[in-house]
């Protein structure tokens, strides 16, 4: 008997690279709603790291982050000298670039005065969709765009803020890391997945 094993269809980007930890990082995350602060501190933080770079970059080196900046604990982070810069510039595990290394720790400053005001980081991020996901429906990569409305009106008021790294492309690709838009395209396995969380 000859039974063709069902191949998954995925969106088109993780799959570009034939990188298995994009893959992995699709089929488990990207577009899940996130609403623990420590990981949406550390989406923040992460996209900031990619201005410049591909995800790919980036996410080869997340668990180098992750040890560097004390597992993206914002209270620590907030509270590193310039010792703590020297000591990441030289880390070779993680993009060694001085501002945005500056940026991480006064980013994790204005985050805990966010906290304060809003109670959670995530009160303050989900506002800005109503509470909940956007729900689109593209049906190819193209179609995805680089920026939103809402995207943009993040941006300004995080800059407002004081953030770091934070323009309106970044804030769309944090969005749709944590799942405040649902980007996956409609001819993607996970796209029904994701649209059913909230």
């Amino acid at each position: 008997m000859n039974i063709k094993k069902k191949i998954k269809k995925r969106c088109e980007w993780p799959t570009i690279s034939n990188n298995a930890l994009m893959v992995e990082y699709h089929d488990k995350e990207w577009g899940v709603p996130v609403h623990d602060d420590s990981e949406l501190f550390e989406f923040l933080i992460l996209e900031g790291a990619q201005a410049g770079l591909t995800w790919q970059t980036v996410l080869n080196k997340r668990e180098n982050y992750r040890k560097a900046f004390h597992g993206f604990n914002a209270a620590k982070i907030a509270r590193y000298n310039r010792g703590d810069v020297r000591r990441l510039l030289n880390n070779p595990g993680i993009i060694r670039n001085r501002l945005k290394v500056e940026a991480t720790i006064t980013n994790a400053k204005k985050f805990l005065e966010i906290q304060n005001e809003f109670g959670s980081f995530d009160s303050y991020t989900w506002q800005f969709v109503g509470g909940k996901p956007i729900k689109h429906a593209f049906s190819s990569l193209k179609e995805i765009p680089a920026t939103t409305k809402e995207a943009d009106i993040l941006s300004r008021d995080l800059l407002k803020r004081g953030f770091k790294f934070i323009g309106s492309t970044i804030c769309y690709a944090f969005m749709q890391a944590v799942g405040m838009v649902n980007d996956h395209t409609t001819d993607c396995f996970r796209y029904d997945i994701i649209k059913s969380k909230k």
